[in-house]
């Protein structure tokens, strides 16, 4: 599954040049920008935890091969879903475009369900967030 993800991600990726991330940040560093998206998405507790689960069953619904009926949080891609290699591929690609992050192999193999995907993406948004001070 990882050397076909990485051959998916090789011709769909585009690369953005680092001086127009840095003209894009208005005098602010990158790394601020990305501190701020991080403290917004974990700031706001567990109201936002629900969202998050929320905005994942909602992506999953809406993904064209799997039924929206049998979409549940602990529904199994591959089990309950019937999604192959591939299509667990494309729905790891719409998380990471979804919510601008990146999902290592390693990590996305682990990914059985919606509540295994909202979870690392709020267990990574915490990892990442700033200690307030």
């Amino acid at each position: 599954m990882q050397s076909l993800r990485s051959s998916i991600l090789k011709y769909v990726r585009v690369k953005v040049p680092l001086q127009v991330v840095l003209s894009q940040a208005e005098g602010k560093s990158a790394l601020n920008i990305f501190n701020l998206q991080i403290r917004a998405c974990s700031s706001s507790g567990a109201t936002n935890h629900d969202q998050i689960k929320e905005q994942v069953l909602n992506l999953v619904k809406k993904f064209d091969k799997i039924d929206a009926t049998k979409v549940t949080e602990s529904a199994d891609f591959q089990k309950d879903l019937s999604l192959d290699s591939l299509d667990r591929v494309e729905l790891v690609m719409a998380f990471e475009q979804e919510f601008s992050i990146e999902i290592p192999d390693e990590e996305a193999d682990k990914l059985k369900c919606c509540a295994d995907v909202a979870q690392f993406i709020i267990s990574g948004a915490e990892n990442k967030a700033p200690e307030s001070s």
